[in-house]
């Protein structure tokens, strides 16, 4: 088995919950008991919660009645990683080849590091005082013949944020550990009913009769209590820098200016993606102004971005935000920062062997079009929520994500079922009912209705109804005399089997729309 490399550990303790804070718009309040919580069980909490009694492993009742101002965090794997990035660059800057174990863990060759700043204590103390001073204090480092030995240096000695084991003493430091630490609780259950409490009593047991009897698996963990972990560290490989900047000096007040001259910088986003074989799909600008200020958004398109999309795409945020009455920015632009915020490979974007066809020829088009006569000068249309058919129509501009003011999936008492009108009159039509008499139905304050309708005017013709449905009441905002509705709709069927969506409120009968 190779000899085991000697490492140098970094733990950040409580590090999902350092992650909220730093992904939170306000850090947290320290004197705040803070817990994170997955699967009704805490996986992590802060220190003020733990001096209330919570712990790791609770189920979130007891901690709650342990802590009753507890405040529940969802645990969130995504925010962990995320968060993470920042404080290993930092390290990598010190000492690059920094492999990630986890979030909140991370792993370096002592080697390196010890030769460079003439000692292992040295080297850990250079690289937390690093951290210290972007406001990461709290963590402890941990030197030792391998990773494993390393991380449990940092976890059980609390006085001390160093603590380096001497080269060839591994096993003692770890023969006293309890067999948890091995983080198998099949293994320590199995081993606590045998009398094996220790890491030293595991590693004492003869390795055959481990093989036999825990396979493969067993026989690492006897390595690992044994102090003899083989386990490389691997160097992450630091992901390319896909965003570009360029300055502008002196600043530039004119859009055109600025998109004729932000073409090579787009040019050089586009080149960077295709070197790693990427595509953009959704791009975030950044625009500084001379006066401190900053405006940015997140630009979405339907297939993914070209050089040219990315100069329109500019060229239009400047617009709006200088239109706009009361700008973000408010002098020269002096710097714009392109950022490709999620990307994807290019081999899903290629055109297939018989071309791209109509969808592609379509995207063509209409992103012409938009980047000939505005961002909104091509819209779509989505569907939202609400009660009346007109207010259910959004119209989002073509490639922007569609965020609706109204969600279709919430409830919407009164909304009209599906099928819905196949034509829906931008505004509603004025059409009368008549019945057999030929007076107009009404509907009183019971729903109930007059008459039977016998008779639909339309500004065009006159037809004869064959078949109705209705009334279905629709009140909304009762409680807003200026808002407030109270109409009824029917379905009604002519003899010309044309069928009609209607409506009737205080104004009188329209048409909403018609079935064709």
């Amino acid at each position: 088995m190779p000899a085991p490399v000697r490492s140098l550990v970094l733990w950040f303790p409580d590090w999902p919950v350092t992650a909220l804070s730093l992904s939170s718009p306000t850090p947290l309040d320290p004197a705040e008991p803070v817990a994170v919580v997955r699967a009704n069980t805490v996986v992590d909490c802060s220190t003020a919660a733990r001096a209330e009694g919570v712990r790791r492993g609770q189920r979130r009742r007891d901690a709650q009645g342990a802590c009753p101002r507890l405040r529940i965090v969802p645990d969130d794997p995504g925010r962990d990683e995320r968060a993470f990035l920042a404080p290993v660059r930092h390290i990598e800057e010190i000492s690059p080849g920094v492999q990630v174990l986890r979030p909140g863990l991370c792993a370096l060759r002592a080697r390196g590091p010890a030769r460079y700043y003439g000692g292992e204590d040295t080297a850990a103390r250079v690289i937390l005082d690093a951290l210290a001073g972007i406001g990461l204090s709290g963590v402890r480092a941990g030197v030792a013949d391998g990773p494993f030995t390393a991380e449990q240096a940092c976890r059980v000695h609390a006085d001390s944020d160093i603590r380096i084991v001497p080269a060839g003493e591994s096993a003692t430091f770890l023969a006293p550990l309890p067999i948890i630490a091995l983080e198998d609780a099949a293994l320590a259950d199995m081993l606590s009913r045998l009398g094996v409490h220790t890491l030293g009593e595991f590693a004492a047991l003869e390795l055959t009769r481990v093989r036999d009897r825990l396979s493969e698996r067993g026989v690492r963990l006897h390595a690992l209590a044994s102090g003899a972990d083989s386990r490389p560290v691997t160097p992450r490989v630091p992901p390319p820098e896909l965003a570009r900047e360029i300055a502008f000096e002196p600043p530039v007040e004119l859009a055109d200016q600025v998109a004729f001259a932000i073409r090579q910088t787009c040019d050089d986003v586009i080149s960077g993606l295709a070197a790693v074989s990427l595509v953009c799909t959704e791009a975030r600008i950044e625009l500084h102004d001379d006066r401190g200020g900053m405006a940015d958004r997140l630009w979405l398109h339907p297939t993914c971005f070209d050089a040219a999309a990315l100069v329109d795409r500019v060229r239009w945020q400047l617009q709006s935000v200088w239109e706009d009455t009361a700008p973000v920015l408010s002098g020269g632009i002096t710097a714009v920062r392109i950022i490709p915020e999620t990307v994807d490979a290019s081999a899903h974007h290629q055109p297939g062997l018989f071309g791209q066809g109509t969808d592609a020829r379509l995207h063509h088009a209409l992103s012409r079009v938009q980047g000939m006569l505005g961002h909104r000068a091509v819209l779509v249309p989505a569907i939202g929520g609400g009660r009346r058919l007109g207010d259910r129509q959004t119209l989002v501009p073509w490639g922007d994500r569609t965020v609706l003011a109204r969600e279709p999936h919430r409830p919407w008492p009164g909304h009209l079922p599906a099928p819905l009108p196949s034509t829906v009159f931008d505004h509603p039509v004025s059409v009368s009912v008549l019945d057999v008499d030929g007076t107009a139905v009404t509907v009183d304050e019971r729903d109930a209705i007059s008459a039977e309708p016998v008779l639909l005017l339309t500004a065009s013709a006159e037809r004869r109804i064959s078949s109705w449905a209705g009334p279905w009441p629709l009140h909304e905002r009762s409680w807003d005399a200026a808002q407030a509705t109270h109409a009824h709709r029917f379905q009604v069927v002519a003899d010309d089997e044309t069928a009609w969506l209607l409506l009737l409120d205080e104004s009188g009968w329209h048409a909403e729309g018609r079935y064709d």
